[in-house]
């Protein structure tokens, strides 16, 4: 009686150890995922079994059957895979990109059924960057610059601009996975440097930058006369005035006075010991070759005699510097 319990209680525990493994609380677990190219994984089973028999597929191809200590390795992995006879764990040698798939696991004789996935990956080499033209017109042209790699596999793709990362917007577009990055109407602050970062879960590389060259402008006009922002000045004064604009290539720049030219180029016009008669408007005048572009900026010079009030006080003034002086002598 006690002979016929035992045997219960053992088919029991059996039929419990199947129901467990039949129930998917074996796991298959990778020794490397993911991996890289060239890489061996070995597909063991947690927690371990004994089998007997089995098979190993990946995906709806078959790897390799065994059966006691005898397996076969279809022609798929030939050279490639083999089984731990007591484990029933899967050795891959030498994986390659195609041996990314899900792993699955049988044996009849546990009625056991795993799985898990795995990915290989190829290391990253060789980042660079195509582009269509460096020489741009602002508001006018687009820019489109290409990130390409040697080698590499499952890859994400990160732009940066300077030190701030390139996100689409209304001028910005990604394009093929983001490899492609398209900027249109190119304005002065997209010169650069761009650069691209590739990277997937086991490897990563830079790009060298690329500049690009953004012909723009005159605009943005400044005159300064001294460096003062007053314009009325006395006569006898010397006038400094400094001309600029943002540019690129930078403007020529001519001046002018009341509206005729001068035979003055250049950022400075200088007037010395200056009289009533100058008095008026003087312009600069900027142009720039490569955008048939011109701007202009005028500003009203006033030239005059001090009052009486003033020479009186000057006056006043110097006769300290008059008595100290005869004294002196």
């Amino acid at each position: 009686m006690e002979k016929k319990r035992e045997g219960t209680l053992a088919i029991v525990f059996l039929a419990l150890i199947q129901g467990v493994l039949a129930s998917g609380a074996v796991e298959v677990k990778p020794s490397i995922n993911p991996a890289i190219v060239g890489d061996t994984v070995t597909l063991s089973l947690s927690p371990s079994a004994t089998l007997k028999s089995g098979s190993w597929a990946v995906g709806k191809t078959l790897i390799l059957t065994w059966l006691d200590d005898q397996q076969a390795v279809f022609p798929s992995h030939s050279g490639r895979a083999s089984v731990n006879f007591l484990t029933g764990a899967l050795t891959l040698s030498s994986v390659k990109v195609a041996d990314s798939g899900v792993y699955i696991v049988q044996s009849s004789d546990t009625q056991l059924k795993a799985n898990a996935s795995i990915s290989v990956l190829e290391t990253i080499s060789n980042v660079a960057l195509r582009v269509n033209q460096t020489d741009l017109m602002e508001f006018n042209s687009s820019a489109v610059i290409t990130c390409s790699v040697s080698s590499g596999s499952s890859l994400s793709f990160l732009w940066m601009n300077g030190s701030s990362e390139v996100t689409e917007s209304d001028r910005v577009e990604l394009t093929d996975g983001n490899s492609t990055l398209t900027v249109v109407n190119m304005s002065r602050y997209d010169q650069g440097p761009f650069r691209c970062h590739v990277f997937n879960p086991v490897s990563n590389g830079s790009s060298d930058s690329v500049n690009f060259t953004i012909v723009y402008g005159p605009d943005s006009m400044a005159l300064t006369v001294n460096g003062l922002n007053t314009t009325s000045f006395s006569t006898g004064s010397n006038l400094t005035m400094l001309c600029s604009a943002q540019s690129n290539p930078p403007a020529q720049l001519q001046w002018a006075f009341r509206g005729e030219l001068l035979n003055t180029t250049g950022p400075l016009l200088e007037l010395f010991g200056v009289s009533e008669d100058q008095s008026g408007p003087y312009s600069c005048l900027a142009f720039n070759n490569n955008t048939n572009m011109n701007s202009n900026i005028t500003t009203h010079i006033i030239i005059s005699k001090r009052s009486g009030s003033e020479q009186r006080t000057l006056n006043v003034c110097l006769l300290p510097l008059l008595f100290m002086s005869g004294f002196l002598f």
